[in-house]
C-alpha cells in the first residue's frame, strides 16, 4: 500500500477540474456578453427615440434574453409604445416606426389600373406607416376606400 500528501493529491485534483472544464464549456463562456440599449432620460409613449437619449452598456446579466435592442442603430428614430425608464434595457417589440399619415390630415389617393390612374383628395381614417393598409375617405365623394401608404405619404387604393 502507497501513502502520498494530501495536499500533493489536490493539487491533481484541481489541475484535472481546469483541464475537464477547458474540454467542456464553450469558449465564449467567460467572454463578454454583448451590449444592450438602455435610456439614459425617461422616453415616454409616443417619443422619437434619439442617440442623445440612449447609451450602449455592456450586458453582465446571463439570465438577460429576449428581444432587447443591441445597438443605438438598431432603435435610433422609432418611437415608443410605452414608457421607458433609465438604465432598463429596450424591448424592440415596444417599438414602431413612425407614421407616414396622421389621422385626420389631407392626402392623395391614387388608384392606378394599367395605363390609366386616377388621383383625388382624401383623409386617412387612422395613423399608418409606410406599406401598412389603412381606410381613408375620399373627400370628392366620401367613399371610404382602402389603401397602402406610400413612404411620400400618398395612399395606394387597391381595386375590389
Amino acid at each position: 500500500m502507497m501513502f502520498c500528501r494530501a495536499g500533493h493529491i489536490s493539487g491533481w485534483v484541481a489541475a484535472a477540474t481546469i483541464a475537464v472544464a477547458g474540454i467542456f464549456l464553450p469558449a465564449d463562456a467567460d467572454a463578454g456578453m454583448g451590449y444592450a440599449v438602455v435610456p439614459t432620460t425617461i422616453i415616454y409613449p409616443g417619443d422619437t427615440l434619439s442617440a442623445s437619449q440612449l447609451q450602449e452598456v455592456e450586458v453582465t446579466n446571463p439570465n438577460l434574453s429576449g428581444d432587447f435592442a443591441k445597438s443605438i442603430s438598431q432603435v435610433e428614430g422609432l418611437v415608443s409604445k410605452r414608457t421607458l425608464l433609465p438604465g432598463r434595457t429596450i424591448s424592440v417589440s415596444g417599438l414602431r416606426e413612425p407614421y407616414t399619415v396622421t389621422r385626420g390630415s389631407s392626402i392623395r389617393l391614387i388608384f392606378s389600373l394599367g395605363a390609366m390612374t386616377i388621383s383625388a383628395a382624401g383623409s386617412p381614417l387612422e395613423d399608418g406607416a409606410t406599406g401598412q393598409l389603412i381606410r381613408a375617405r375620399n373627400m370628392d365623394s366620401g367613399v371610404i376606400v382602402s389603401g397602402t401608404v406610400l413612404a411620400d405619404g400618398t395612399v395606394h387604393v387597391r381595386a375590389k
